[in-house]
């Protein structure tokens, strides 16, 4: 009876691992349903520092397609984009249930410092979108699995604009690109 309960706490330890760049999981995470949550010295969120791996094996900051990349700031920056419903049809695939979804896209922001090399882990920031028809709306960012993430809406093809500022460690940045969806 032990063996199969330690081998159901790693497959479920495993699968939160991999689902915390979800939706669901930051919407949870936000209202306090999620243990590994800490605020950060900057009044931001910050989950467990679990690594940029997530529990299949890919690093999450290559999932997506690649929107921007340049300067943010005194940091240099790569943003991507995940398709949520994509997600949800793999998690599908895989026998997994998922709910919740806050957006149709996961926009992930990973800053590092050029001098040192490193990741900046901690901070708070947001993410303005601004879609064909107009209309903008403005999400927070998380600092999760070792990048900046929100969950945003572009519910219909066409061009957005995407307007970011981070603050980490007394520094300010922010950048703005476009993504045309298709």
């Amino acid at each position: 009876m032990r063996t199969i309960g330690k081998s159901v706490r790693t497959v479920v330890c495993g699968t939160a691992l991999m689902l915390m760049a979800l939706p669901g999981i930051s919407s949870a995470a936000e209202h306090g349903g999620m243990s590994g949550m800490k605020m950060d010295g900057n009044g931001g969120m910050k989950m467990g520092d679990h690594g940029m791996m997530n529990s299949g094996g890919h690093d999450m900051m290559k999932m997506g397609d690649k929107v921007f990349t340049g300067k943010i700031g005194p940091w240099h920056g790569e943003a991507r984009l995940m398709d949520m419903k994509a997600q949800m049809e793999h998690a599908k695939g895989s026998g997994m249930k998922m709910e919740g979804m806050m957006g149709t896209h996961h926009i992930a922001l990973s800053l590092t410092d050029p001098k040192t090399r490193s990741r900046v882990t901690e901070g708070k920031g947001t993410v303005t979108v601004a879609g064909p028809d107009g209309k903008a709306a403005t999400s927070d960012f998380m600092v999760m699995q070792g990048h900046f993430g929100a969950d945003v809406n572009l519910p219909a093809p066409g061009k957005y604009t995407f307007k970011t500022r981070i603050e980490s460690g007394g520094k300010k940045g922010n950048a703005t690109f476009t993504y045309t969806l298709k």
